[in-house]
């Protein structure tokens, strides 16, 4: 019997949108910046998707530590809109559905919806550890955007 559950986040970047949508479009720039993921290889896409990653995150439980590797589809690339699926055996699964925003005063709002479906047995153990990583993901995200906002190009 599966579980599904959903919790959503909404935060606020001093950059331009297209470099919101720029890093949350590529899950191998965002790997360094999840604090579960431990390595990100870019697969050839999957029929409909728009890129395919291999991603391997490194999970706890108590004091044993194992990585676990899913592949994760982004299906929605925009400037606007960022759509992803991960799936994991036994009958994981992942979407993240981002929409961004330019606001006034050079501001981009992301909202983030995380749905997460997986076994009963499963579900509560999974649903903390992704709640967990994705928020610390988006104080990162935060912070990643405005530092390279305020890094001058290098000069040539």
């Amino acid at each position: 019997m599966l579980r599904r559950d959903s919790f959503s986040y909404t935060v606020q970047a001093r950059c331009a949108l297209a470099d919101a949508a720029a890093l949350l479009g590529d899950l191998g720039r965002q790997g360094a910046l999840h604090p579960l993921v431990v390595r990100v290889r870019r697969l050839p896409p999957r029929a409909g998707a728009r890129a395919s990653y291999a991603i391997t995150d490194r999970l706890a439980a108590g004091s044993l530590r194992f990585p676990v590797t899913y592949r994760a589809d982004v299906l929605v690339r925009a400037d606007d809109e960022i759509l992803t699926v991960a799936r994991q055996w036994p009958a994981t699964m992942v979407r993240n559905h981002t929409l961004l925003c330019a606001e006034a005063d050079g501001l981009v709002r992301i909202d983030v919806e995380i749905t997460l479906a997986a076994p009963a047995p499963l579900f509560a153990y999974a649903f903390r550890q992704a709640r967990a990583a994705h928020l610390a993901l988006a104080n990162r995200l935060v912070s990643e955007l405005e530092r390279h906002r305020e890094s001058p190009p290098a000069a040539s």
